[in-house]
């Protein structure tokens, strides 16, 4: 996914195996990208762009008139199940396969329209029949869609235009009655019921939902940085030969407080997962699976229902036209005859090219023409290819005074002035780590950027005369050099821009209990978020609204303490061993953070979460290999690899359980799971995170059965063990306490709902701020209890 596929890794690994050793070493120790790039490419050969293309012919990016009647098909099976999500997606696949103005496209349009009626999304509606209009609906359809389009205006209180709809449809059909008469008879009715309707609703004044901008406003700085572009004045910028460059609190900083709020510089939607097989000629290409790309705005990372399409491609997908215009203009009218092999080279791949891209918006071309001609033997990232800046550096002593003196000294990414800015002079100026990367490593990157290079050529050439071309096309070797750089750069400056996905708590979808999970939606550039260390116990918190990370205090940081960012490695997910491993392999360092301190320098045993007990005394076990109890009047011993085979055991019955639970047969996974809890209380210890999964579990059946008391019970179980893992303040225990409040809600505990509603906004509230959905959900929750009289809290009857 971020690395080119499996086979072209193979293929180049192979090919650099077979090198000479002597052009082996060459590589190997050429100092300056420059010399890395030219040399591979000058060793890519026709054949291996053959095999290259031959991968990328797998993915399919084009236009196919054979898909959207499919695609269609398929969408109405769905919506005659009544399942309008699906059947919505499914008719965007149909749309993005589509040629612009032709029926497929009209028709795909109309039927999406349709779904998104019954989800009540009337704006996406509205948007959704003008665009079938546009692309050529056929006329004798136009009745049903207008009918449409005027309940949508009647529902949102747009009467005047409800009524010249209805108006205009009457004249129609008054100027060409094509209908037959059954049917002219059923517009007649609804004719008559949509202007019942808009009498009735003539005082409704119309409403615009503006949740996404009010967001923006709500996680505004307070004061911005005068130093730092997208930070708070909180925070500043410092150097150190060994740490490099790192961000300090100038105050006392409070939990919660936002301390950067940076939109990506540059992003790319990670595609999801393609289909199995998808390489080797399946029968059926055209895959019915919700990927990531579905769902969300290619450009600004925006959740949509109603995908707008590249006009080129089947791959791009938009929120809105105004998107895929900007998108075209700044890199996709370079990138839209390269689906698939952006898609085979990889999202790092991918990055590159976009930045260089974006870079020409910016007359950074000078900058890299500059460094790559006068540095032949250092690595564009050492410090004698900076500019030297004069700036501020703060010496703070222990209580915080500030001492400054003015010194010359390197600082990448700042400009003339001392400021650091989210703009390609930063991005560029990230540590590619050229010398701790493999030679066979670099080899990949750079024969997968030299064959991208010829790719732009090759399409370069194909253009007519008469099209400007990009500046980057003139200079593909120097600009192959910036993009080897960007690619190097990303395996220690990528930052996963992930989003909380809800799915139902349960098997039932008759209740509105949900269930919250991070998943990574995309991969981007933040040159501020980047200046930021990391800890494996954190100080700060990360989310995201779109494309802008927001940075929050998770816990109090006094004056001159250092701002820190996990990069992954957390201790409450990690031991220290499978860190510091981490780490090194990925980021080129050891960590020395208080946490790993203190698991390196005294024997600390195994934490609560993954120890045994006894099965004699509940004590628990403690040793190496063999375990012992750790009671004094107890002598029980047992083996370490008989536990871990009894742990295994009990985690495939879980799962065998949740299965059940998911197809719906809920008493059968309510026994399993009694079962399962009754052989985890003889070897797992209490706080065992096995022990929270069948807690979790247990908790979801009983939501689907509808007893929502027996469902919190197990929550708050469940609660305690993530309670002990991750620590009370933390955002998984926030968003546990969600769930928890929905089910009190659901079940009417109104003191034990208020009561969970405020711990959760407390802990959320310092990880997102208040522009977070479930904040927002709990809010409206508070309001209607705060408004409901006491009932007891119950099964379901």
């Amino acid at each position: 996914m971020d690395l080119p596929v499996d086979e072209w890794k193979s293929y180049v690994f192979q090919k650099w195996s077979l090198l000479p050793k002597s052009i082996q070493d060459t590589i190997s120790t050429a100092d300056a990208l420059r010399d890395i790039f030219l040399h591979s490419s000058s060793l890519l050969q026709p054949e291996d762009e053959m095999f290259l293309n031959n991968l990328s012919r797998g993915y399919f990016v084009g236009k196919d008139p054979n898909a959207p009647p499919f695609y269609r098909e398929e969408g109405n099976k769905k919506f005659q199940k009544k399942d309008y999500v699906g059947a919505t997606v499914l008719y965007s696949k149909g749309i993005s396969h589509s040629r612009p103005h032709t029926v497929d496209i009209s028709l795909c349009y109309a039927n999406r329209s349709a779904a998104l009626f019954y989800l009540d999304q009337y704006e996406m509606c509205l948007k959704d029949i003008t665009r079938a209009q546009m692309h050529g609906y056929p006329e004798r359809l136009q009745p049903k869609v207008m009918l449409r389009k005027t309940e949508c205006l009647v529902t949102l209180g747009r009467l005047q235009e409800a009524g010249q709809t209805i108006r205009d449809l009457e004249s129609n059909f008054a100027a060409k009655p094509t209908l037959a008469a059954a049917q002219f008879q059923i517009l007649q009715r609804n004719l008559c019921r949509l202007k019942r309707k808009v009498q009735e609703k003539g005082n409704l004044t119309e409403t615009y939902t503006a949740t996404l901008t009010k967001t923006f406003e709500d996680m505004d700085l307070r004061e911005e940085n005068e130093q730092i572009s997208s930070a708070s004045s909180s925070v500043s910028l410092c150097i150190d030969p060994l740490k490099g460059r790192y961000l300090i609190a100038t105050k006392d900083i409070l939990p919660g407080e936002l301390l950067v709020k940076e939109d990506a510089f540059v992003s790319v939607l990670n595609p999801g997962e393609m289909p199995p097989g998808l390489h080797h000629g399946l029968e059926n290409k055209w895959d019915t699976r919700v990927t990531n790309g579905d769902l969300y705005c290619h450009r600004c990372l925006k959740h949509t229902l109603a995908t707008v399409p590249c006009d080129g491609c089947s791959y791009a997908k938009y929120c809105s036209n105004e998107c895929m215009q900007q998108a075209w203009d700044l890199y996709h009218q370079i990138e839209c005859s390269l689906g698939g092999l952006l898609l085979t080279l990889g999202i790092f791949c991918h990055i590159a090219l976009r930045s260089t891209l974006l870079a020409r918006f910016e007359d950074a071309s000078k900058v890299i023409r500059k460094l790559c001609s006068e540095i032949s033997n250092k690595d564009m990232c050492s410090p004698e290819s900076e500019n030297l800046v004069q700036i501020l550096n703060y010496d703070l002593g222990e209580e915080g005074e500030r001492h400054g003196k003015t010194v010359k000294i390197p600082v990448p990414g700042c400009d003339i002035n001392g400021k650091y800015e989210n703009n390609y002079n930063a991005v560029f100026n990230l540590l590619a780590h050229t010398e701790n990367h493999s030679p066979e490593y670099k080899f990949l990157c750079a024969l997968s950027v030299s064959a991208l290079c010829r790719q732009l050529e090759a399409a370069d050439s194909k253009k007519p005369e008469t099209a400007a071309p990009p500046a980057l096309y003139s200079e593909l070797n120097i600009w192959g050099v910036a993009m080897l750089k960007h690619m190097l750069q990303l395996q220690c400056n990528a930052q996963a821009i992930t989003t909380i996905q809800e799915t139902a708590l349960s098997g039932s979808k008759e209740n509105n209990v949900s269930n919250s999970r991070q998943i990574r939606l995309a991969t981007g550039i933040f040159p501020v978020v980047s200046l930021l260390n990391h800890s494996c116990s954190p100080n700060t918190s990360v989310s995201f609204i779109s494309t802008v990370a927001t940075i929050r205090a998770s816990q109090q940081i006094g004056k001159g303490q250092e701002i820190l960012h996990c990069y992954g490695p957390h201790y409450s997910r990690m031991g220290v061993a499978d860190r510091q491993q981490k780490l090194r392999s990925q980021y080129f360092f050891d960590c020395g953070c208080p946490a790993c301190q203190k698991e390196k320098h005294r024997a600390v045993a195994r934490p609560r979460w993954e120890a045994f007990c006894c099965n004699q005394c509940g004590a628990l076990l403690q040793g190496g290999d063999i375990l012992s109890c750790g009671s004094m009047s107890c002598t029980e011993s047992v083996s370490r690899d008989h536990l871990t085979s009894q742990l295994q055991d009990l985690q495939q019955q879980v799962g065998i359980a949740q299965e059940l639970l998911r197809s719906g047969k809920l008493e059968q996974a309510v026994q399993l799971l009694l079962e399962c809890r009754h052989d985890a209380e003889s070897f797992l210890s209490t706080e065992h995170s096995m022990v929270g999964e069948i807690e979790d579990a247990l908790a979801q059946t009983y939501a689907a059965l509808g007893d929502w008391q027996k469902s919190a019970t197990h929550l708050q179980k469940s609660l305690r063990v993530v309670e002990v893992r991750h620590g009370p303040s933390s955002v998984e225990v926030g968003h546990e306490l969600f769930k928890l409040a929905q089910l009190f809600f659901n079940g009417f505990a109104i003191p034990e709902a208020l009561n969970t509603v405020e711990r959760a906004e407390k802990v959320l509230m310092v990880h997102y701020g208040p522009c977070n959905d479930e904040i927002q959900e709990l809010q409206k929750m508070k309001s209607c209890l705060l408004n409901s009289p006491p009932i007891p809290l119950g099964p379901s009857l």
